[in-house]
């Protein structure tokens, strides 16, 4: 990680940044703002589209639930795209501007198409070829916005502040991660309620002005902003010093053969791949390329160890919500809780206990001036290990809710879902937000945002898993072949899902030691 005197900032003139006048809270508290007006929108829709899939667009739930998976899979997956794109090519607010103007063209051409009944599906047929055109445009013009969005607005965020001062830049992520919970916290209340009594062209207008408003108030700080100017491509030079590396590969050096040729590594993880020392046997490459090549290496390992978390994580948008619909969801006798406002609850218990991860994480940081690496790593332990036991208990309340409705045919209360929804809701709390945190402080300074990136590309991944661990499952043992979740054997997959992610958790730990 570089400090503060290595990195050069700019003012929107060029010149540089001046502290104080350029950067700072306020500037880096407006990446929080813009936030949550971003994920209410995205979570307005991804949390309720198989609802808008099915109803209005009478597409089958098993068409509808693969759309909804791809569409949000393929969001988290683009992040790496944007970020590269925000770290190779263009200034992280640059990039921002881009990947938001496409996210709001997408959801305009949406919001036309919910106007226009030329549009739209007739009578209760499946639509034709120029309305699902129209549709999947508008939906992945979302889907790439969002990728480079999640991108580049934490890495802008993060560089309006001093990297020395790191419990500030730990503060700023807690609060950023408050901001994505607040959003979704709005998106599963206000505007599912929206979607569900007032319409989905009401809902796609709505979403429309606060996109626009949280472009609007992102540019209004134009001035106040302070930038990294790109370096290029960063993936290049990480392939050029693999390809140097393994061209002198065969010739017999030693250490201080390599040091004459190209300053010393001082890295943390200068022990570590030392077989990338003969790339600095090429004058053209630095022992900066081969430091960022090795540290950028060293995260691969903390970043995989999450996938299968994700793939837990990604059971509450699809089994838990069947599960919801067939249990007893009256709140009095003319309302019913929509299954996409299940996760109200959690989240709210996650927006208070943000802050009180703050107070315990000053309190730890206090002692060591700073919070360390190994602080955010044990973070993420344990919300891996949470994962573990919220699947365990998920496994539990489905073989009560099971037996309950086939041999006493009573629906329990929704309610009870809550166990798992709060427990993994607390486990993407520590593991995204420390993921967030711990990639933005250990990346090299030119890969910040597509190393933020890393945790959104988790969920992605983790979505996609999940797709192939069901397909799996459902080959070998039959287990989810059920017409509903009341004929298939869903106690048993959550027990396997709680077997994968300990073995995972065990994965985690061996890598986190030797970080």
């Amino acid at each position: 990680m570089q400090n503060e005197m290595e990195e050069k900032f700019e003012d929107w003139r060029g010149k540089e940044a001046i502290p104080g006048k350029h950067g700072g809270i306020r500037a880096a508290s407006i990446a929080c703002v813009v936030e949550i007006m971003e994920n209410m929108v995205f979570l307005a829709c991804s949390t309720n589209f198989i609802t808008y899939f099915t109803k209005s667009w009478h597409y089958s739930s098993a068409k509808a639930s693969n759309m909804v998976t791809n569409f949000t899979g393929t969001s988290f997956l683009l992040t790496i795209i944007g970020g590269f794109v925000a770290d190779s090519f263009l200034t992280r607010f640059t990039a921002f501007v881009i990947f938001c103007s496409i996210e709001l063209l997408g959801l305009i051409l949406l919001t036309i198409q919910a106007h226009s009944p030329k549009l739209q599906p007739h009578g209760d047929n499946t639509p034709s070829t120029l309305p699902s055109l129209v549709l999947f445009t508008g939906l992945y013009a979302v889907a790439t916005g969002v990728g480079g969005v999640k991108a580049s607005l934490p890495a802008h965020g993060g560089d309006q502040l001093d990297s020395r001062k790191q419990g500030l830049i730990s503060g700023f992520f807690s609060w950023y991660f408050f901001s994505i919970c607040f959003g979704g916290l709005l998106a599963v209340t206000i505007m599912v309620w929206t979607e569900e009594n007032k319409g989905w062209s009401s809902s796609f207008d709505i979403c429309t002005v606060i996109l626009a408003s949280a472009l609007f108030i992102f540019t209004v700080g134009f001035p106040m902003y302070r930038f990294r100017r790109p370096t290029g491509s960063p993936l290049t030079r990480i392939v050029n010093v693999f390809v140097s590396a393994a061209r002198n590969r065969n010739r017999f050096v030693t250490d201080a053969e390599i040091t004459l040729n190209n300053s010393t590594d001082k890295s943390i993880h200068h022990n570590k791949f030392k077989f990338l020392n003969k790339a600095k046997l090429n004058n053209k490459i630095s022992a900066t390329e081969v430091e960022e090549t090795r540290t950028f290496l060293a995260l691969l390992p903390i970043f995989a160890s999450t996938i299968v978390m994700n793939c837990c994580l990604a059971q509450l948008s699809t089994y838990s919500v069947q599960q919801g619909m067939l249990m007893n969801r009256k709140l009095s006798k003319s309302f019913e809780l929509p299954p996409a406002s299940l996760n109200t609850i959690a989240l709210l218990f996650m927006l208070s206990s943000i802050a009180f991860y703050e107070l315990f994480a000053k309190r730890i940081a206090s002692s060591n001036n700073e919070r360390s690496s190994s602080f955010n790593l044990k973070r993420i332990g344990t919300g891996l290990a949470l994962t573990s036991i919220a699947m365990a208990i998920a496994a539990i309340v489905e073989a009560k809710r099971k037996h309950e409705a086939v041999h006493n045919n009573i629906k329990i209360s929704v309610f009870w879902l809550e166990f798992q929804y709060v427990l993994l809701s607390f486990s993407d709390v520590l593991t995204l937000g420390g993921m967030l945190e711990f990639f933005y402080r250990e990346s090299p300074a030119s890969m910040k945002s597509i190393s933020t990136a890393l945790g959104w590309f988790s969920t992605a991944l983790g979505f996609f898993l999940s797709t192939v661990v069901v397909d799996v499952t459902k080959s070998v043992t039959g287990w989810l072949d059920g017409e509903d979740v009341n004929g298939s054997r869903l106690e048993l997959f959550y027990a396997v899902l709680c077997v994968l992610n300990t073995l995972n958790l065990f994965n985690y730990i061996f890598w986190a030691k030797r970080y």
